[in-house]
């Protein structure tokens, strides 16, 4: 998030916030114990499959997972009250590049319809060239709907998004500035963060990339480059998307659909936005679509997974200014021998989060949570993996902000071979990141302290 739009969320948030402030989930309120053995699973159909059917299914597919790994399932379809979704196939995508040709090619491939939602879209280079193969998709009869938020691309001129207007696309600006703008009910603190994409009804995006040309350097991710090596100027941001095929995208279509309705932009033209799907791969999925009228479904599922983890905690996160609830968390699983391990940002495009985050730095290391700093790349990317077969994946920082003002989305993965591939990521960015020590936290200057001090005072709002 650049710095000068999160300074204008700041400001803009202590208007509407000050008038009243909405609490997190109370920890000690989050189930402990499973009511049932398997979690409800539906198929591609969208029907529930019978607790036979359930049984044999995860009994194919999870065949070396633990019972606590059906355990966790539970406890989490519990917390947030949203199944699992069968028969899906996840690709992992890490960085801007990447992520940009897979989502242009499957945007070249369309037919019918397009949707995307987005909080950043920039008028830069990436965010032209994804403009112009929108129109191009127009002027072939594909229907496209874009959803962009008024805070997030305060720094595009309007013109632009009036030549897609202009080209035939439907433009939504999302909870506008200006009161008098807004169809529906205003509120100028409630953002959209989410990033999502889906094309035809069948194939989706979703992480923490958005359209903008910040991503168009890879970071150092699974480079061979050592960082002393490189040059800082041209190195990128560290982020990650996944792209999804199968029933699952039919659960984030309805995410996009019903955010559009919300604004109440009118009925979007007619498409058959929800073709029938079939099964397109091995994945469990669950969706977690939050608003700020949800009951912090994105917070619960990573409190109720950190709380079960039983070997390893391992997240990496972007902006991070957790709640007491979620440090004390996270400290409880390091004290009873889980691993617990932070990639937190050591570059980042605004400092008052930084040091709002490490305003918890001592107390989370003397709980004996390790932390590492990532070098060289600003971090964005808002990953988890835990006890290696839970991985999310999606907008959410692990802050205030996320888990209650914004729209967001996350995607939960419950896969130990796809926990596997996320270890992997998480390795690679241990390699490129510096581990940092209670005894050299402690060394650290007056001056930090202070901006932490001060950070911590805003920390409801950014």
């Amino acid at each position: 998030m650049k710095k000068s739009i999160k300074w204008w969320i700041a400001g803009l948030a202590l208007v509407g916030a000050m008038a009243s402030c909405r609490t997190l989930p109370d920890a000690d309120k989050l189930p402990e114990t499973t009511s049932k053995t398997n979690p409800t699973v539906e198929n591609a159909r969208g029907a529930t499959l019978s607790k036979g059917q359930t049984s044999a299914l995860l009994q194919r597919r999870w065949a070396n997972a633990t019972a606590d790994l059906k355990q966790l399932a539970v406890l989490e379809e519990q917390a947030t009250g949203l199944p699992l979704i069968a028969g899906n196939q996840v690709q992992l995508l890490f960085d801007g590049p990447a992520t940009m040709r897979e989502m242009m090619a499957a945007v070249r491939n369309a037919t019918t319809s397009i949707n995307l939602e987005t909080y950043i879209f920039d008028q830069d280079p990436i965010g032209l060239q994804f403009s112009d193969l929108l129109m191009e998709k127009r002027r072939q009869g594909v229907t496209v709907n874009v959803m962009y938020d008024s805070v997030g691309t305060l720094g595009t001129p309007q013109e632009f998004f009036d030549r897609m207007r202009a080209a035939g696309i439907n433009m939504l600006a999302f909870n506008p500035i200006n009161p008098a703008k807004a169809k529906g009910n205003w509120s100028i603190n409630n953002r959209d963060h989410r990033k999502l994409m889906v094309v035809d009804g069948r194939v989706a995006f979703t992480g923490g990339i958005n359209i903008s040309s910040d991503y168009a350097n890879s970071s150092l991710f699974r480079s061979r480059r050592k960082p002393g090596n490189v040059d800082k100027n041209k190195v990128g941001w560290r982020d990650t998307h996944v792209k999804i095929e199968g029933p699952a995208v039919a659960t984030l279509q309805w995410a996009f659909v019903d955010n559009w309705v919300s604004q109440e932009a009118g009925e979007l033209p007619a498409r058959d936005y929800f073709p029938r799907l079939s099964a397109a791969g091995d994945k469990f999925v669950r969706v977690l679509a939050t608003d700020p009228g949800s009951n912090s479904e994105i917070y619960k599922s990573l409190m109720v997974a950190i709380n079960e983890a039983k070997k390893s905690v391992h997240i990496t996160s972007a902006y991070f200014v957790p709640d007491q609830q979620v440090v004390d968390a996270m400290i409880a699983a390091a004290r009873r021998g889980v691993d617990v391990k932070l990639v937190l940002p050591g570059v980042s495009d605004h400092g008052l989060v930084m040091y709002a985050g490490q305003a918890f730095y001592e107390q989370l290391l003397a709980g004996g949570v390790k932390i590492y700093q990532l070098q060289v790349a600003v971090l964005h990317a808002k990953t988890a993996v835990i006890d290696g077969a839970w991985s999310t994946i999606g907008s959410a920082n692990i802050d205030r902000r996320s888990f209650i003002h914004n729209y967001e989305l996350n995607i939960v993965v419950i896969d130990p071979a796809f926990g596997r591939e996320m270890e992997s990521a998480f390795n690679e960015d241990l390699r490129d990141s510096k581990e940092v020590t209670l005894e050299q936290w402690r060394k650290r200057p007056w001056a930090d302290r202070v901006k932490e001090w001060a950070a911590r005072l805003t920390e409801y709002w950014i």
